[in-house]
């Protein structure tokens, strides 16, 4: 799930990325209302942080300016004017919810995993590849009958890839994804985490699901035959 948080206090915006990056979730941080226009328009986000007293470019102006391009993400505004009429305006510009300032983190979170859920009513409850099955609501894998136990990063990574099944996404794409713009290590890490996975969708139920597309990618596709599997590995798939 990636979010879009747009707040110019930089200890807070700081802050909401540490904390909901542990939460499984990729962050994009702008610190002013003009990039976070840019961002919000230019990028593809689950769901909006957005603040209303931003230099350059109130909150106001930029919901008003992403719905008038008539994108849709859910946007939370989080702000500490706390006014009848401040939320009212909010909800009339297309704001889908409204936290104030101080806020409880756990209750952002909350929030925003709701939003998405009700704002993405397109995609299915449960994404399936084959014997492969990804709940986002429980945020839980199976292979068949067998859960598998993943970090976030890993959940991440076959979050994206099952929504991209059988086409061919490159390490470029996969960071972009998966991982934030902050992000300046070396692709390669790509690579580390895709052989994580192997370890722990395929190799113990004796699949070969995750291909490496020689010079190009990676590409998903359903296990052959689609019947129930088994580990096939000393242990359980949750292991690795």
């Amino acid at each position: 799930m990636r979010v879009l948080v747009v707040e110019d206090e930089k200890k807070l915006a700081e802050s909401l990325r540490v904390g909901l990056r542990q939460e499984g979730f990729v962050v994009d941080v702008c610190n002013d209302g003009v990039s976070g226009l840019w961002s919000a328009t230019e990028n593809t986000f689950d769901a909006i942080v957005l603040d209303i007293m931003l230099p350059r470019l109130n909150g106001y102006d930029v919901l008003k300016e992403i719905r008038r391009r008539r994108i849709w993400t859910p946007v939370l505004m989080l702000t500490a004017k706390d006014g009848d009429y401040d939320q009212t305006d909010a909800f009339d510009l297309g704001a889908d919810d409204y936290l104030t300032k101080p806020f409880s983190f756990i209750v952002l979170v909350a929030r925003l995993r709701a939003l998405i859920r009700r704002g993405t009513p397109e995609r299915p409850n449960v994404v399936s590849v084959g014997t492969l099955r990804l709940d986002p609501a429980k945020r839980r894998v199976h292979r068949g009958e067998h859960e598998i136990t993943l970090t976030a990063r890993e959940y991440g990574l076959l979050s994206y890839l099952m929504r991209h099944a059988g086409d061919i996404v490159t390490k470029g794409e996969i960071l972009d994804n998966v991982w934030d713009s902050s992000f300046d290590g070396s692709e390669n890490v790509v690579e580390v985490y895709i052989s994580y996975l192997r370890k722990k969708i395929d190799i113990p139920f004796g699949l070969h699901t995750l291909l490496t597309v020689r010079g190009m990618g990676y590409r998903l596709t359903p296990d052959q035959s689609g019947d129930e599997v088994s580990p096939r590995l000393a242990g359980s798939a949750s292991l690795g």
